[in-house]
């Protein structure tokens, strides 16, 4: 059992909650049980570590078995010691480390995708996580995150998407123009999530063709530049009193719109 905070092996765990060290390891880190469970099923190739308390563990059997098919060893550790690895003010008693293993633009674009969603400076990390959630949910191709966008392995972002980071691909430090460039290759067309666009009522019947969302930054949205790459701008409509919508939700919202009106097509 690991029982010293200071040691070697916790504080390296410990950095993975700083950028520069996610980048030189390309590992990072996964908390609590739901992380890990969908690790476990869904990539386990990826999982290099998994720490837990006993208390934890007894509590979620099911990690101990799909961590012992997987051919992975629980490290056992006192809660000081998960407490230093973790990110989390209060943790649920469960770390892991995974190899990172974003992929390709290639890949997205060679598989015909009809639904994918590019982010453009988003900053925040529960927006990203929240959006890469709702990309899994609505049945998402990829998501694409431009060189300006946060880290898709920020704790917060990796908390944030509930596992789905380990669902949908997600290609990191892309072009923007590059990727919208491909994505009209590959047939997309092109619709940015923009304040200045379209009545989104009056041109959803887009939706029905292969579609890539485009969504900015949370306080400045899309700059003039990338909107001029792309082939339609559209807008929300707010029907209440409120001054905009978040935006994980609106991208929740235009995803979802595109899914719907591409499977009631046939």
């Amino acid at each position: 059992m690991l029982e010293n905070p200071r040691s070697p092996r916790v504080r390296a765990v410990a950095k993975l909650t700083k950028r520069s060290a996610r980048q030189e390891t390309g590992l990072f880190l996964l908390e609590g049980p739901q992380a890990a469970r969908e690790a476990l099923a869904y990539r386990p190739d990826t999982l290099i570590e998994l720490f837990a308390t006993p208390s934890a563990m007894e509590r979620h059997p099911d990690l101990r078995d799909a961590a012992r098919d997987a051919g992975i060893e629980v490290e056992f550790t006192t809660e000081a010691v998960l407490d230093a690895m973790a990110d989390t003010v209060t943790p649920q008693g469960i770390v892991a480390v995974a190899r990172q293993s974003p992929t390709s633009l290639h890949d997205v674009f060679d598989g015909s995708p009809k639904l994918i969603a590019i982010c453009e400076e988003v900053r925040d990390p529960g927006n990203l996580g929240t959006i890469i959630r709702a990309a899994d949910a609505a049945g998402a191709d990829a998501v694409i995150l431009t060189g300006r966008t946060v880290d898709p392995y920020n704790p917060k972002v990796v908390r944030a998407t509930t596992g789905s980071l380990f669902h949908v691909p997600v290609a990191v430090g892309a072009d923007l123009a590059s990727t919208i460039e491909r994505a009209h290759a590959s047939g997309l067309r092109v619709i940015a999530a923009d304040v200045g666009g379209d009545d989104f009522l009056a041109r959803r019947d887009v939706l029905r063709e292969p579609t890539a969302w485009l969504f900015g930054n949370e306080a400045r949205g899309l700059e003039d530049e990338a909107l001029a790459l792309v082939d339609l701008s559209l807008r929300l409509p707010i029907y209440g009193r409120a001054e905009s919508l978040n935006l994980a939700t609106a991208a929740s919202v235009c995803l979802y719109e595109t899914a719907f009106a591409q499977r009631t097509d046939g």
